[in-house]
């Protein structure tokens, strides 16, 4: 593992769930910290703003990192958080930008609540959660970058099956079960159009992607999770969040 890896655990296990705001984000982050994630200014003492008080209003914070990896300078992180006893419940995915002594620069991330009930059957969260490092991470994520680009940008839903498992384990709570369930999904309105690909990074057969979709007259920054085996997508996960009104940004923006 590498140390920007090692840095994101720190600053969400330490920093966020054990409540040592400061310290956490002072050793973990490098000569700026520019936030994506609109309700949180740039830099620490941004960060600090939104965390002490974070921490002070939620005393009890069970925080769990899902799944983590690490492509060059980027890290993927998705976290559970349960605070104070389960009155709220979020599911976060999050990507971090680091320097070459893996401290984090820069970072973007998508916040929803915790679904029981999915369309699926399966848990927003569970399934997979190690990385095969074994397996060709270059192979990986050009295998979601093409069914990024031909079935959810162009819109070619004939070629999802060479893409994608006709029995693919789906986290997405708002998509069926199987290659059925997501066919029946991406060619619905409630997919709306996905007009960006800003982002996409992968390590073994985890392959993560950011982007934007529009809903309904509505922007969504859109996470979504896969994992490959034989040449295909067998697993998916996915977390969005609306975009907010520019008014209400406290930075740049989610991209």
């Amino acid at each position: 593992m590498g140390k920007g890896l090692d840095n994101v655990r720190d600053i969400y296990l330490d920093g966020i769930a054990g409540g040592n705001a400061r310290a956490a984000v002072l050793r973990n982050t490098g000569h700026r910290y520019t936030q994506h994630s609109t309700g949180v200014a740039d830099g620490a003492e941004g960060f600090l703003a939104f965390f002490e008080p974070f921490v002070a209003r939620n005393p009890k914070r069970d925080i769990e990192i899902i799944r983590i990896f690490e492509d060059g300078p980027w890290v993927f992180c998705s976290a559970y958080q349960s605070l104070n006893d389960g009155a709220a419940r979020w599911v976060t995915m999050d990507m971090f930008y680091t320097d070459p002594d893996g401290l984090i620069l820069e970072h973007w991330d998508t916040i929803a609540p915790y679904v029981q009930d999915s369309k699926s059957g399966e848990d927003m969260v569970k399934g997979t959660r190690d990385v095969d490092l074994a397996a060709d991470g270059a192979a990986s994520k050009a295998i979601v970058l093409e069914y990024t680009k031909q079935v959810l940008q162009e819109r070619k839903h004939d070629k999802l099956s060479a893409f994608v498992s006709q029995d693919i384990t789906q986290h997405a709570t708002a998509i069926g079960a199987g290659l059925n369930g997501l066919a029946d999904w991406i060619a619905s309105d409630a997919a709306g159009q996905y007009e960006m690909l800003f982002q996409l990074i992968g390590q073994g057969d985890f392959v993560a992607t950011y982007g934007k979709r529009h809903v309904g007259g509505k922007d969504i920054a859109v996470f979504d999770l896969y994992r490959i085996a034989g040449g295909l997508i067998v697993e998916h996960w996915m977390n969005q969040e609306e975009i907010s009104p520019r008014a209400d940004w406290g930075n740049s923006g989610k991209f």
